[in-house]
């Protein structure tokens, strides 16, 4: 994969993106984007569609500067890159313009490179990545890995702490033990309780080796959550989550909605002290049906 190469497929990520947030056409999204993505993605374009049919022709086009791209060392298919721009829109906490790390995958030669993971960092810095020359050094989604979990498995054990709690693996964070309290907090209200369960995701992860030995991963996951109000209660679904509405709207008390997340954590390796950070999430609820 070349620089060029690399060029060509953001140019067409970038053409794709604004065309589709203009349009709100979410038909749009699978001609450059896949896996995790393209689901996140697509729903937040269903979602705007629900409020704006006719499209967003006041949509400010993203744009990127200053690009780089990270290409690991592989052999055979699928094959991977990763591509970080500095972009024009801004963290809405600091204000400062955020850089976009972009995940690009293809399954053969005759395919289109579409973008399959997405991360933000904060200080726009992601971890220091361990290279061979030119090339960074993909790691195996298998125990082959040499990481505290590998990331194959890593969406079930990061599902699997979100809904018990139990083991050590995560260090405290926004997307961890916090995401967990706020959850306790909002199972039952005044009226109201939400059940959650999260599921790992069927996408694949990728993963590039960092200086000390441990990887950068990116891996999705599932999230359930079902809202009961009491008897007579109504739910009332608020207009952004219409154009993910499953089946034809009803008066009820009771709805499920589904979320896919994809995330960026920073890895230890086997042998090494810490615990798995998470250092992005993004996520969109993909669909919200009345029971």
């Amino acid at each position: 994969m070349t620089k060029a190469e690399g060029a060509k497929a953001l140019r067409h990520f970038t053409d794709g993106f604004n065309k589709t947030y203009r349009t709100l056409d979410p038909k749009l999204n699978a001609s450059y984007e896949a896996g995790a993505l393209l689901a996140i993605d697509q729903a937040k374009v269903k979602s705007a569609h629900g409020m704006r049919p006719r499209g967003n022709p006041g949509y400010t086009p993203l744009t990127f500067k200053d690009t780089h791209f990270t290409v690991p060392e592989q052999a055979g298919w699928p094959k991977s890159f990763v591509a970080d721009g500095l972009t024009n829109r801004k963290d809405p906490r600091t204000g400062a313009l955020l850089r976009w790390f972009l995940v690009f995958s293809r399954d053969g030669i005759d395919e289109q490179w579409r973008a399959v993971h997405l991360a933000t960092f904060k200080n726009n810095t992601a971890p220091q990545l361990k290279r061979d020359g030119k090339f960074a050094e993909a790691v195996p989604v298998s125990a082959a890995s040499g990481l505290k979990v590998a990331p194959g498995k890593l969406s079930k054990t990061y599902a699997d702490y979100l809904t018990t709690g139990r083991g050590g693996a995560f260090a405290p964070g926004a997307d961890t033990d916090a995401w967990r309290r706020d959850r306790a907090k909002q199972a039952n209200g005044v009226g109201s309780r939400i059940q959650v369960q999260d599921q790992p995701s069927d996408y694949p992860a990728f993963a590039l080796r960092t200086e000390d030995g441990g990887a950068l991963v990116f891996f999705s996951t599932y999230y359930h959550r079902q809202q009961t109000l009491s008897t007579g209660l109504t739910i009332h679904l608020p207009d952004r989550l219409r154009g993910v509405m499953q089946g034809p709207a009803k008066k009820t008390n009771r709805m499920a909605f589904t979320s896919v997340s994809g995330q960026a954590a920073k890895v230890p390796a086997e042998d090494a002290g810490g615990r798995i950070e998470i250092l992005n999430r993004l996520d969109a609820i993909t669909s919200a049906k009345p029971l």
